[in-house]
């Protein structure tokens, strides 16, 4: 008899196991740039100047990028950008 997804999620509630559900985290941008300035040094280049921000236009370019980590790490610039604005 084949075991079912069912039988196992059982199981594994009676055990105690990995099927709890999760508290949403209240804090949960803090963990959400993993690595801080990716996207300004594939936007801007290297060696661009510290005082040199990313414009609009180049961040909405990043959003139709081909590569999927680009695409979402603009996304986010976006949405910290709105964020930023709607508290001041």
């Amino acid at each position: 008899m084949p075991i079912s997804r069912a039988m196992i999620n059982k199981e594994l509630r009676n055990k105690g196991g990995a099927v709890k559900k999760k508290k949403k985290d209240k804090n949960w941008i803090q963990g959400a740039v993993k690595r801080p300035g990716a996207l300004r040094k594939k936007i801007l280049g290297k060696n661009a100047p510290p005082s040199k921000k990313i414009s609009a236009s180049q961040l909405n370019k990043a959003a139709k990028s081909k590569n999927p980590t680009t695409r979402r790490q603009a996304n986010l610039a976006k949405t910290f950008k709105k964020m930023n604005r709607r508290r001041g």
